[in-house]
């Protein structure tokens, strides 16, 4: 079997060594080379024909952000973009998954341990291998109108049924196509997806400006209300709660679970327990089997459960999973999904 190509795109010479080095020993993957900027990384590109390319954000002569754009109008392929644990880094990230990038790992800092680089470099090799596999399309930025509302959650109804969403790589486009989709008078959603501290948050508010509903990160006690959506906070774990006034969310530091926090399998056994037929649970894109669990949990306790089909995932394994285990009822793409949420309510 052939080998991955990889191109490394960073402006730090000090990084693209380390990614070199940490790449050097995996069987299937080949660094073909690296690029200090886009307009080497554009040359290298022809010359080179990489499978996959690693990219910096913040680099000379032109951005990541900007070149990402460009590459995915002229030549779309598998972008993982290396971003910093920054609220700049956050926020830039998620237009670059917006704009076509299938995923993203945290680079660490120069004086963090040995742990933070190895776990690094765990992350980018399993990006790597997922990416590989992956055929990406042409891509144009949506255009978006700014939506004016009151951001204030409190004057919104208590919901009596609540959709439950959990998403992994892919699934930041998917959960926002659905997100948009709802109007006001929709049932209360919950969302986990896999992310890491302040990109749900930049997730949620950048969701938030151009959806009719209102869209924020939980915090610990938030109500579950009719035309608004709570997106689990990324290095914490969220649950659905029920008390005398309805549902609302749990926010709490517990261990990860199927290595993830926030965990899919979590939210939904807790929706399993809290709502029971009032919950409506949809598993879509992402590596891995974190949800398959849960799911199945929610069904068995009169739960309508949804996945999401092969064809209109970016990476099938969450969905493959819950299939497999016998947890879901419907296996639907996208607009399927949002067709019967809005007929269903």
């Amino acid at each position: 079997m052939s080998k991955t190509k990889v191109l490394i795109v960073d402006d730090s010479a000090v990084v693209r060594k380390f990614m070199t080095d940490a790449l050097k020993d995996v069987p299937d993957i080949e660094v073909v080379g690296t690029a200090m900027d886009p307009f080497i990384a554009a040359d290298k590109i022809k010359t080179l024909q990489p499978d996959v390319i690693t990219l910096d954000i913040e680099m000379p002569r032109m951005d990541g952000l900007t070149f990402l754009q460009k590459l995915m109008m002229i030549k779309p392929m598998p972008v993982i973009m290396v971003s910093s644990l920054t609220d700049r880094g956050a926020s830039e990230t998620i237009r670059a998954l917006e704009y076509g990038a299938i995923d993203f790992v945290l680079k660490p800092k120069a004086e963090e341990t040995g742990k933070s680089w190895d776990d690094f470099r765990y992350r980018l090799i399993e990006k790597i291998e997922t990416a590989k596999h992956l055929s990406i399309k042409q891509r144009k930025v949506k255009e978006r109108t700014v939506v004016t509302k009151d951001n204030v959650q409190s004057h919104l109804e208590s919901s009596n049924s609540v959709y439950v969403i959990g998403a992994s790589t892919g699934g930041t486009e998917v959960i926002e196509e659905i997100l948009t989709s709802m109007n006001s008078d929709f049932p209360g959603i919950v969302v986990t997806q896999h992310m890491p501290p302040k990109f749900t948050e930049a997730f949620a508010n950048r969701m938030n400006s151009f959806a009719e509903i209102f869209i924020k990160e939980a915090s610990d006690g938030d109500r579950v209300k009719k035309g608004s959506a709570l997106i689990a906070p990324g290095g914490m774990q969220m649950l659905l709660r029920k008390d005398s006034s309805g549902y609302f969310v749990e926010v709490n530091d517990d261990p990860p679970k199927n290595r993830h926090k926030p965990s899919v399998d979590i939210l939904f056994s807790s929706a399993a327990a809290a709502a029971g037929e009032n919950a409506t649970g949809i598993i879509l894109t992402g590596m891995g089997a974190d949800g398959a669990s849960g799911l199945l949990e929610m069904m068995q306790a009169g739960s309508d459960t949804i996945a999401q089909d092969e064809a209109s995932c970016v990476v099938f394994g969450m969905p493959r999973e819950a299939i497999r285990l016998g947890g879901v009822q419907r296996i639907m793409n996208i607009e399927s999904i949002i067709n019967y949420m809005k007929a269903k309510g």
